[in-house]
């Protein structure tokens, strides 16, 4: 379904991302883990073109592109196929719950209002929010926020969904509703490419594991080959301080 190869990014002399690759099939829920600043975010952002990256290739069901030279139409292509939930919201101060569902519906899908409105609706309804429709961002608790950034996703009714650390911004005992409304999407069938610190939504949700650092994969696998049985020493370093992993037979 889709599949990202080589992927090559660097700021300025700082080389953020060194030859990654991803395959994604309909359905998959892959969870992204590492630490800061080991390129998941960028990886992520590269995929719908948030970032343009210097080298790699994309392969989206009948669509190929060089994520460097991709052209604006395969761009607008690529994008339509996918929903983004950012770390921090990413709403409009100035629009309703159900405006900042339905705008990119109006403006950028060219759906009519009326029509729109209805798919947000349906939308809102789905992650808890059908009485938080003409509520403002500023009304809204962040865990609120967000699930109106997930339903702005769900809406376009794209192919896969990226999730970039949706529960970080989030005071903690907020973080769980956000947790409920992606298990139930992924029980669905939702294809989603997360980048999340979220242990148990790796381990319990997921079913392929990524470990990130330094730009490159570390290693990959399902959850329980990753949290039961990882190979490299990096992962078991990552896992012992995160999740207190202890290697027995070591």
């Amino acid at each position: 379904m889709l599949e990202i190869k080589n992927v090559h990014k660097a700021f300025g002399d700082n080389q953020v991302l060194k030859g990654v690759s991803l395959k994604v099939e309909k359905g998959d829920v892959v969870a992204i883990l590492g630490p800061s600043g080991s390129g998941k975010t960028t990886f992520l952002r590269s995929i719908n073109f948030l970032e343009k990256a210097d080298k790699g290739e994309i392969i989206f069901d009948d669509i190929q592109a060089d994520l460097a030279h991709a052209t604006k139409k395969t761009i607008s292509l690529i994008r339509k196929k996918t929903g983004f939930v950012f770390q921090n919201y990413n709403l409009f101060n100035n629009k309703t719950a159900l405006e900042n569902v339905t705008e990119g519906l109006i403006i950028a899908r060219k759906i009519p209002k009326k029509e729109a409105i209805e798919i947000g609706k349906r939308a809102l309804d789905k992650v808890g929010l059908s009485d938080r429709y003409d509520y403002y961002p500023s009304q809204l608790s962040g865990g609120q926020q967000q699930r109106v950034g997930i339903a702005r996703a769900i809406a376009a009714n794209p192919d896969v969904i990226l999730f970039d650390e949706p529960t970080s911004a989030l005071d903690p005992e907020l973080i769980g509703e956000v947790l409920q409304v992606m298990k139930e999407l992924a029980k669905e069938g939702t294809t989603m490419v997360v980048v999340t610190h979220e242990m148990g939504f790796a381990q319990n949700v997921a079913n392929h594991v990524v470990f990130m650092e330094g730009g490159i994969v570390v290693e990959e696998g399902t959850p329980k080959e990753i949290f039961s049985h990882p190979k490299e020493e990096r992962t078991k370093q990552f896992l012992r301080r995160v999740v207190g992993y202890e290697d027995y037979s070591i």
